[in-house]
């Protein structure tokens, strides 16, 4: 089951709008499954800005590397460091301690232009 509280893209990233404002932002879990058992991942500086649609980190995997992109503008306030010595923590919890990064200074409501958890489970069906 999907979290509710989160938008998704089509391209299988997640971003949660925390209270503070910030955006947290991973990949699905169909999206880990599809890469398999990840080795490595790359995340932008602190202090990075991130247009909306362009590559925020890239995630490579036993089968493949995979650019991983922002769902909406902002500035990267936080990395998951923890992905530095463990990166099979976005395989175990792609949705809490497998999330990549956090950005600020967003416009939430870009967020709001994205799938909700229905409508992403829908294409997902459909692309079977």
């Amino acid at each position: 089951m999907l979290p509710t509280d989160r938008k998704y893209t089509k391209s299988h990233e997640w971003i949660k709008i925390e209270a503070d404002g910030t955006a947290t932002i991973g990949i699905t879990d169909y999206a880990q499954g599809e890469l398999g058992d990840i080795t490595f991942v790359e995340l932008p500086e602190v202090g990075e800005r991130k247009p909306a649609g362009e590559v925020c980190a890239e995630v490579e995997s036993v089968k493949a590397a995979s650019d991983i992109y922002a769902p909406v503008s902002g500035l990267v306030a936080a990395v998951n460091e923890d992905l530095d010595g463990s990166p099979e923590l976005v395989n175990q919890s792609p949705f809490e301690q497998g999330w990549l990064l956090r950005l600020s200074e967003v416009d939430a409501s870009a967020a709001d232009q994205l799938l909700d958890a229905a409508a992403y489970e829908a294409t997902l069906r459909e692309a079977e």
